[in-house]
């Protein structure tokens, strides 16, 4: 339809980079473009570490699930969910604080999901590759301590960033009558258009390993969602100030 619309829909993760260097310069404007995003109330609750010593390089792949492409990708990038410096503008006007309230940990949460989004797709835009990391909230706590992070601080993902040495095939998302609904929400056609969808998805997962992953959509879903996820993240949560009230 138009090329920002074919960039997003050609959106695909990359975990194998080229060894050219991403200017600073470039990293900078992705930045300034992470810091357009909407953000709720103005608050602008995101701050951006990034990482560039080798030594917290390969702690951070480890703490993240021994992904190696944290350690080895030209630029690694820390996305934190930041109220700090609202309680530096509140002690600026002389007023206390009130934290503690999951409505600060939501909006502060998004607001790092846009801005970081803005950057990756600003990132796809010249050429370069990106890919989420999530695992960093396996160690959490030690993640906080080596960036130093305050209270009222934490981190939500980690992105790499590089120029592409491979070009996986664009994974197939849901069927837009799964995710789109009129007026009201509906399921009743949801598991038929699942079932189709699953039938997909391991088609992909057989092209893309060499038929060494066999596995549906609704399969990684269920063996996913049938374990604890991160339950140590409540407690260090309430620790960083948040999700009291």
């Amino acid at each position: 339809m138009n090329p920002t619309i074919d960039l997003l829909n050609n959106h695909r993760s990359i975990r194998l980079f080229k060894k050219d260097a991403v200017t600073q310069e470039t990293i900078n404007t992705l930045i300034s473009c992470g810091q357009s995003a909407a953000t709720s109330s103005f608050i602008q609750a995101c701050t951006v570490i990034q990482v560039e010593d080798s030594s917290k390089r390969e702690k951070l792949a480890e703490y993240a699930g021994n992904q190696k492409y944290v350690q080895t990708a030209p630029v690694f990038l820390v996305f934190c969910a930041d109220m700090k410096r609202h309680e530096l503008a509140c002690d600026m006007h002389n007023e206390e604080m009130l934290s503690g309230f999951t409505e600060q940990f939501i909006t502060a949460t998004v607001d790092c999901a846009l801005f970081a989004q803005n950057v990756a797709i600003a990132a796809e835009s010249v050429d370069l590759g990106i890919v989420y990391i999530g695992g960093i909230r396996n160690k959490i706590a030690d993640v906080s301590k080596l960036l130093d992070l305050p209270e009222l601080v934490y981190p939500v993902f980690g992105m790499c960033i590089g120029y592409p040495d491979q070009t996986p095939e664009v994974k197939p998302r849901l069927p837009l009558p799964v995710v789109l609904k009129k007026d009201s929400y509906s399921n009743v056609q949801d598991s038929e258009l699942l079932a189709d969808y699953d039938k997909v998805i391991r088609e992909y997962y057989n092209s893309r390993s060499g038929g060494n992953k066999d596995m549906s959509w609704s399969e990684q879903i269920a063996g996913m969602l049938k374990k604890e996820a991160r339950p140590h993240m409540l407690d260090f949560l309430k620790s960083r100030g948040y999700l009291l009230k």
